[in-house]
């Protein structure tokens, strides 16, 4: 299939550090543009940074009302990152997307003769089995995929997350589902596949050791059997994030050492002695009647 539709847009994520809203009360975010999703793939594809490159340009593919400039762009890029990594059936499949929107395109002459080798050789093949998939103006659409998923809006520290989402595909045209994942907002994100069943629901999980305060950034992108996105949950550019709260109780311990023994002073934080003054001077003070000497020792 040529013709890609999203008709699941990503839930907006709130600022790092913040609690994660309810599902039904998060606030508006705006996308990216996706004229600066396509100019980032084009630079991380650059800097040789090309599973990036590639997750970057699939949320640009799927964002809505991509005009046919922007789609050929995608395409492109999404091929030459594709045959720079040899993923021949996902570099086959973009070129044939491409070739459907554009079937007289050509890459420069300037352009790497690998890449329009390979080309050549993907346009031969189409031509020899009828130019399918060329778009064409009184051809129906092909039904919409969906994928209908909330984020959970908070999970505990170093305890798996599950995620179940249901897709709405009629035409069943979704053959693999991945999970893309990462703690924090930066970095690249980490993948694994997702499980599908005959009832179209889709279950993944984000492993325990990933699952570190703030948060973690995710989200869920469709395949169709050519390896081309056709859906998602969120994506690179606007991931779904739950909350990693940090653990109640977590203070600092201070071994106070008192005449020889060690008592255990739970939950001290060095900024409250610090405004109690006890590093305030350089000097030990003489003990007054009564009195005797304390030392604070930190351990790790």
């Amino acid at each position: 299939m040529c013709s890609m539709q999203a008709s699941a847009q990503p839930r907006p994520a709130p600022k790092a550090g913040a609690p994660a809203p309810q599902p039904s009360a998060a606030p508006a975010t705006p996308q990216a543009p996706r004229g600066d999703l396509i100019a980032r793939g084009k630079e991380l594809f650059e800097d040789q940074q090309y599973e990036e490159s590639i997750q970057t340009l699939s949320a640009a593919l799927l964002r809505p009302g991509n005009t046919k400039a922007q789609k050929v762009d995608v395409y492109r890029l999404l091929a030459l990152n594709y045959i720079t990594i040899n993923r021949k059936e996902e570099a086959e499949s973009a070129v044939r997307g491409l070739l459907c929107i554009d079937p007289e395109y050509q890459l420069p002459a300037t352009e790497s003769p690998r890449f329009r080798d390979f080309i050549t050789g993907t346009r031969a093949k189409w031509e020899q089995e009828g130019r399918p998939g060329l778009e064409k103006p009184e051809a129906p659409p092909p039904p919409p995929v969906g994928m209908r998923h909330t984020s959970p809006s908070e999970s505990k520290r170093g305890v798996q997350i599950d995620l179940v989402a249901r897709l709405e595909d009629e035409g069943h045209r979704v053959d693999s589902v991945e999970l893309y994942f990462r703690s924090g907002t930066k970095g690249p994100f980490e993948k694994v596949a997702a499980r599908i069943d005959a009832e179209q629901v889709v279950r993944a999980i984000v492993p325990s050791a990933s699952v570190r305060p703030p948060l973690v950034e995710y989200y869920l992108q469709g395949f169709d059997k050519g390896g081309l996105p056709i859906v998602s949950r969120g994506d690179s550019a606007a991931p779904l994030r739950v909350a990693v709260p940090e653990p109640k109780g977590s203070g600092w311990v201070l071994p106070v050492a008192i005449g020889g023994g060690v008592v255990g002073a739970a939950a001290i934080v060095l900024g409250s002695l610090a405004l109690a003054g006890v590093f305030s001077s350089a000097t030990t003070p003489t003990p007054g009647p009564g009195q005797g000497t304390v030392s604070v020792s930190i351990r790790e």
